[in-house]
This record gives structure tokens, C-alpha cells and sequence, in this order.
């Protein structure tokens, strides 16, 4: 069993459409016998992957930060909540529990997430796959706005293709999946 730490939304004022993607996404996670890192909320598309990914049985782990409790309703249904003193503890504590790293449409927390783990990733201080699922082109203007660093010679191709994009939750895991990924 491999730990997917999802990035994602805690927002209440998203389109529930997002909620079912991160339902999906945690249906997902538990039919394929994964364990599941979140960041330890119980409220929008953070407490609705990990709803369902201990609906279906899968292994849930909380991290968060002690202020945070309280503001992020913590999930305190997770199989194990860790609580932290800061954001930085925070996210090293997700990314030594995590196999691997699904990104979902989320705020500035998410994408500050996606890209340290990105980055740490194109600098081969991890080999961890670090994935985003992006099905309605959430950040499709932050794509291009990359795609212009890459042409521009700021950002190495090889860097820039350290993270798979992909539109859909079977795409998001076959991306995940592949043999050796984790």
C-alpha cells in the first residue's frame, strides 16, 4: 500500500462540483488500496477526499497545524491526526509520510504546496510522482504562463515536465501508477 498525499481546495465557497472530484478522488485512492496524507481539515474538498477514502475503507492521516484546528474544523475522524505547531512542519511532516503527490484545483496554499514538491522533485531530492488533476482548466493560465518560462529559458524542460497534468481521475492514476513511480 502506497500513500497518496493530496493538495487541494479547503475553501467552502468553491462549486460543489469540486467536492465530487474530491470524493472521486478518494473512492479512488481506497479501491486501489492506497492510504491517503491530507492536510488534516474536515470541510470542503480536503474533508470530502478524505471522507471517502475512509468510506472505502482506506487508511486517513491528518497533518495540521495547531491554529488551524479550530479554523479548518480538523478531521478529527482521520485515522490519525497529527497536530504541528507551523505550516512548515506541516508540509515536511506530508512529505515524509507521502509515496506520491496528487494535486487538485485548490488556492494559494495548494499551489504553494504543488510547487515545493515540484520543485524538490526536478532537483532529484525526491523521486516521488507528483501529479495534477486539473479536469475543468483551473490552471490552465498558470500552464501557459510556465510554458512561457520554459521558452524563455528560466524554467529547464526537464524540470517543467517533473509534474504530469492530467484531466481526469483514471488519468490522474494511471499517471501515479507507472511501474517504478512509487
Amino acid at each position: 500500500m502506497s500513500a497518496i498525499c493530496v493538495f487541494c481546495a479547503s475553501s467552502t465557497t468553491i462549486d460543489p462540483a469540486y467536492l465530487d472530484l474530491a470524493s472521486a478522488v478518494g473512492t479512488e485512492i481506497a479501491r486501489r488500496g492506497h492510504s491517503l496524507v491530507s492536510g488534516g481539515g474536515c470541510v470542503s474538498m480536503m474533508g470530502a477526499v478524505a471522507g471517502a477514502a475512509r468510506a472505502g475503507g482506506a487508511a486517513t492521516a491528518g497533518v495540521i497545524p495547531k491554529w488551524l484546528v479550530d479554523r479548518e474544523v480538523a478531521d478529527r475522524e482521520a485515522d490519525e491526526l497529527v497536530i504541528v505547531d507551523t505550516m512548515r512542519q506541516r508540509k515536511a511532516e506530508m512529505d515524509r509520510r507521502a509515496d506520491a503527490f496528487l494535486v487538485l484545483p485548490g488556492g494559494l496554499g495548494t499551489l504553494e504546496e504543488m510547487f515545493e514538491v515540484w520543485t524538490t522533485r526536478s532537483l532529484d531530492m525526491h523521486h516521488k510522482p507528483v501529479v495534477l488533476l486539473d479536469p475543468t482548466g483551473v490552471f490552465d493560465p498558470l500552464w501557459t504562463v510556465l510554458t512561457g518560462l520554459v521558452r524563455q529559458g528560466f524554467v529547464h524542460t526537464q524540470a517543467f515536465e517533473a509534474v504530469a497534468v492530467t484531466r481526469d481521475v483514471d488519468s490522474a492514476f494511471a499517471a501515479l501508477g507507472r511501474p517504478g513511480s512509487f
